[in-house]
């Protein structure tokens, strides 16, 4: 079933399978060439008997369709579907509405779901540097003290509530001070892992698929109605693009939650990958692996991309797993959305590895990071290998990095501010442009967590203020805020985010994972550090440049001394309105402070271990200026 000439024979590229309803016709279309019959059955709720059922008509391709002169806005569908003789009732692999918990499909007039102006809402205009903020929806506002109506915690609605009327800005109000740029959401298809119509203090991340084109239900204000949750997330990301900032969505297209998946019941083994002994090949580590390659699986997949650009205003998509995915089809990927949007408008990267091996089609190669030179540059991926040299290495807890004890890490630093384009790596990049710079995310600990846990000796209250714990923060932040690429935060990491040690608090509680707001007065010098470090990026050509010439702005990298590295940067702009042409950076990760001179020139502070953005001029050329023990410096250099 899964071979080149299957593929050949029945390969549909219309992009209106699901239900196309409108005011006036509702059009439904599948695609199923092993079936021998597929009746449609239409319901009033999500739970009622059927009140029609019909057989569908077959046509060229494996498609079965069926048309009704009406709009069927509003009703709910599934299918009886037999192949080899045996029947079985699935939802619709294709559809864009559910039920509670997405066992039945809904058919859906999508522009009856439109909140108010939202065909005219828009991307803000691209700022000079794109800072990428990763956000769990309920993470967001499930704090009590949020100040967000209890009604909308942990839900989409949250987001566009403003004005919390709180002592300190929390929500909305807080990220669109903050400096970003992205938003960078976690799963929010609707996935399986909780029950719609249970409690709040359900928890997970959400990588695990059940209907691709739908909105998880657990976020909207009722899971009954399926036209809700579209309604509301639409109005998520409206609220979001009208305070200034764009949006990312986390896709999951590697693996389904179960085997026995909508796409399964409605073509048996074409979706998956298995193994030559017939068992499923789990390269996920979620027990099975979606067959990307195969050219209706490639379809599904792009086709789903572009409907959440259109449909919902996205402004790119984060690829959990991707090297479980092929080149050929994230390059395919890329092509359609620059063709669609214009070149690069829509930001794509994603994790360049996979849990496993996993087989791949005939002619394929996978989108790893060892086949990074064969992916389109507009493509970036997460850099482990600048994480791990800042931070220590992500599986072990006890293994620290430059800024936390480690050692004879000071060339590898200095390759990571080049976004690893000078070697030092297992890939080098086609340019800065395709590399991520981070040090923590959902997955494994927050980084605050992992500097307590190789700091503190064994004292692991996580929630202690300590003063050298701080400093490694602030530090962590200055050298990937310095580094060539693109930049990503978790959310929180600038108020010191904590999970109690937990690593992989995928399905831990709510109040484990949740953003405690009032930390961001208990660290408010930490956020003003990251703040002034977003507003210092977006000002320094050097560290927006994305080209394949960016790193040869980077001069004369010098190993001080054990733990201090220093390196010049060229930060003439094109046009030539750079505040500075120069720019001198030094880390120190020592214990001690340590001096260096100045390079000819009128020279200023731009940062230091103390505080970001500023401008604390140097009167004297060659004057030596100290660098506090645990914190980095830059300077920059005025022109003539």
């Amino acid at each position: 079933m899964a071979g080149r000439e299957f593929d050949e024979k029945y390969r549909y590229d219309g992009n209106d399978l699901g239900a196309a309803c409108t005011d006036r016709r509702t059009v439904f279309k599948v695609w199923s060439p092993v079936a021998e019959r597929i009746e449609l059955s239409l319901y009033k709720d999500g739970s009622s008997p059927a009140y029609f059922r019909k057989e569908m008509q077959p046509e060229e391709k494996g498609i079965w369709k069926l048309e009704f002169e009406e709009s069927l806005h509003g009703v709910y569908y599934d299918y009886l579907v037999r192949i080899d003789g045996k029947e079985k009732r699935t939802a619709d692999p294709y559809a864009v509405g559910c039920s509670c918990n997405g066992n039945r499909s809904m058919a859906v007039n999508l522009r009856l779901t439109d909140p108010p102006g939202f065909e005219s809402d828009a991307a803000p205009v691209k700022d000079k540097e794109q800072i990428i903020y990763e956000l769990h929806i309920k993470d967001f506002s499930y704090d009590k003290e949020s100040g967000v109506p209890d009604a909308y915690r942990g839900k989409y609605k949250a987001f566009t509530v403003t004005g919390t009327n709180g002592d300190y800005p929390t929500c909305m109000e807080y990220l669109k001070n903050l400096g970003i740029t992205h938003v960078h959401l976690l799963p929010f298809f609707d996935y399986a892992s909780v029950d719609e119509a249970g409690g709040e203090n359900q928890y997970n991340w959400g990588y695990d698929p059940l209907n691709f084109n739908v909105p998880e239900g657990s976020y909207a204000t009722d899971v009954m109605d399926g036209t809700v949750r579209i309604r509301e997330c639409k109005e998520m990301i409206q609220a979001l693009h009208a305070n200034g900032l764009r949006v990312i969505m986390d896709v999951v297209y590697n693996h389904t939650y179960k085997e026995d998946s909508w796409l399964q019941r409605m073509v048996p083994g074409y979706y998956y990958r298995y193994n030559e002994d017939g068992s499923l090949s789990d390269g996920s580590a979620c027990g099975n692996d979606i067959a990307a390659g195969r050219s209706m699986v490639d379809n599904y997949i792009a086709d789903s991309v572009m409907y959440w650009a259109k449909e919902y205003h996205l402004d790119g998509f984060r690829f959990d797993l991707m090297g479980l995915l092929t080149v050929e089809l994230m390059n395919r990927i890329r092509k359609e959305l620059d063709e669609e949007f214009g070149e690069g408008e829509k930001l794509l990267y994603g994790e360049p590895w996979r849990a496993d091996d996993s087989p791949m089609e005939t002619g394929t190669k996978a989108a790893l990071k060892a086949n990074a030179a064969c992916l389109d540059e507009g493509i970036g991926f997460f850099s482990d290998d600048t994480r791990d040299v800042i931070k220590g290495h992500v599986f072990e807890e006890k293994e620290p990095g430059f800024v936390n004890g480690g050692t004879d890490l000071e060339a590898k630093v200095l390759h990571a501010v080049t976004g690893w384009r000078d070697g030092g790596a297992s890939v080098r990049p086609k340019s800065c442009g395709q590399i991520i710079n981070y040090v923590s995310a959902h997955d494994n600990f927050t980084l605050w967590d992992k500097l307590v846990l190789t700091m503190r000796d064994g004292d692991a209250d996580f929630s202690g203020r300590y003063e050298d714990v701080l400093a490694a923060n602030k530090l962590a932040a200055f050298i990937y805020f310095t580094c060539q690429g693109n930049l990503f935060l978790q959310a929180g990491e600038e108020f010191a985010r904590t999970k109690y040690g937990e690593d992989n608090s995928y399905c831990s509680m709510p109040e484990v994972n949740m953003l405690r707001w009032r930390q961001t007065v208990e660290h408010k010098g930490l956020v003003d550090y990251y703040r002034g470090l977003i507003s210092l990026r977006k000002k320094l050509p050097a560290l927006c440049d994305k080209s394949s010439k960016a790193a040869g702005r980077i001069k004369e990298k010098e190993v001080l001394k054990e733990g201090v590295v220093a390196f010049r940067m060229d930060n003439r702009d094109d046009d030539g309105d750079s505040k500075w042409e120069e720019l001198f950076v030094i880390y120190n990760a020592a214990s001690d402070s340590y001096t260096v001179s100045l390079p000819e020139g009128r020279w200023e502070v731009l940062a230091d271990g103390r505080e970001a953005d500023c401008c604390r001029e140097m009167s004297a050329a060659g004057k030596g200026i100290s660098i506090d023990g645990k914190s980095g410096m830059m300077l920059g250099r005025k022109g003539a």
